[in-house]
């Protein structure tokens, strides 16, 4: 059974009331539940300015665990370039996530400088895919040659 809640907090008296709530017109998210005897499974916040807040701590988040990774990736010695084309695959995605679901939450300035970073780790990535591929071609060649 799944009940739907308003949560209040009156200022002056430092109450929290609540009440059942039908309406879904917000950012819906996961929260960590991390202590207490209530599990939230789901969250709809629906004042603009705290999901823009939520929103653009949980883009940050995700946007450098992609530095780390692509980063990673670039430093290592494997010559293999499956791992680059996932982690490619997965920003293309994460890029129309941005663009499609969070773009009504966020502001256009903030979202279109959001995008132009996500577009330059791509653009990195597809160069090093490029670079791989022609070391690769290289040493092919090198071996029949011989």
């Amino acid at each position: 059974m799944s009940f739907n809640y308003l949560l209040i907090k009156d200022h002056f008296t430092r109450e929290i009331t609540y009440i059942n709530y039908k309406k879904e017109n917000g950012f819906k998210f996961n929260p960590k539940n991390k202590e207490g005897n209530i599990t939230v499974n789901e969250m709809v916040v629906l004042k603009p300015t705290f999901v823009e807040k939520v929103l653009r701590r949980k883009i940050k988040s995700k946007l450098e665990l992609y530095l780390e990774y692509i980063i990673r990736l670039l430093e290592s010695d494997d010559d293999d370039i499956t791992g680059l084309r996932s982690a490619l695959n997965d920003l293309t995605r994460y890029r129309d996530i941005v663009r499609f679901q969070y773009s009504k939450y966020l502001d256009e300035r903030y979202l279109e400088l959001l995008l132009q970073k996500i577009d330059i780790l791509e653009r990195e990535l597809k160069a090093q895919i490029i670079n791989y591929r022609d070391i690769f071609m290289e040493k092919e060649e090198n071996e029949k040659s011989r």
